[in-house]
């Protein structure tokens, strides 16, 4: 007589209540998305390599003229463009002016063989964030992205100087009042700005209406090309108006 089977221990179900490690890992920040501009395509290449090789950087479209790199930033979306000064049919700066009317928070670097002044004043008033030097790209360009996705400008040590001389002729020849750039009823707007009050709260302080402390913050604004309340922080700090 054959003896009875014995009857098979039940195998575990596989638990579907914990999530795999690829589902559990935190999703890092998103890479910062470049439109790279420039009309060689080696030099495009070139840079490309160095810019995607950095995990928080990462290019999503290319032009090889200032009117490509328009018409790339209506398709795509982008953090921080990157153009060649010197371009056909629409140069770097023609383009600048252009991306910061469309897309006003978009960050804007000059990537330039030109070690020029005339250039490096241009590009500011277009409103570019930065200038670097395409011969030294591999040492600097990177730290230019991640400086202009912090509000911080980015300037090669030449290009300092060229600022600070700049400055300095504006005083000597009367064009800059370094002393008294600001009026005391400014000086005082900015300082009550900086130390976080609302406009009503500042009208009430000065005993002036909401109306002209929104003038005074405008001129504020325009006088020092400033874009915003923090910005307008970081300038009373540095101007000895409030602490840190």
């Amino acid at each position: 007589m054959s003896e009875p089977t014995q009857p098979q221990p039940a195998r575990p179900e596989p638990s579907t209540s914990e999530p795999s490690p690829s589902a559990s890992a935190p999703a890092g920040p998103a890479p910062i998305r470049i439109l790279l501009a420039d009309d060689h395509t080696l030099v495009r290449r070139g840079v490309r390599l160095i810019l995607d090789r950095e995990p928080d950087l990462e290019v999503v479209a290319e032009a090889g003229d200032g009117a490509e790199a328009i018409e790339a930033a209506r398709g795509h979306d982008i953090d921080l463009a990157v153009l060649d000064i010197a371009m056909p049919r629409m140069t770097g700066l023609q383009a600048t002016r252009e991306l910061a009317a469309l897309k006003p928070g978009l960050r804007i670097l000059m990537l330039t063989m030109h070690d020029n002044e005339q250039y490096l004043f241009q590009a500011l008033k277009a409103g570019a964030c930065g200038y670097v030097l395409k011969s030294v790209a591999d040492r600097d360009l990177v730290a230019a992205c991640r400086a202009a996705m912090r509000d911080e400008p980015f300037l090669y040590p030449g290009a300092i100087t060229a600022l600070i001389r700049n400055y300095l002729d504006r005083v000597r020849d009367g064009e800059e009042d370094a002393d008294h750039l600001l009026t005391p009823r400014e000086e005082e707007v900015l300082k009550l700005v900086a130390e976080g009050h609302t406009s009503k709260e500042i009208a009430e302080i000065l005993f002036i209406s909401v109306k002209t402390v929104h003038r005074h913050r405008a001129n504020l604004l325009h006088k020092l090309g400033l874009r915003d309340r923090l910005e307008l922080t970081r300038y009373a700090i540095r101007a000895g108006l409030i602490e840190p």
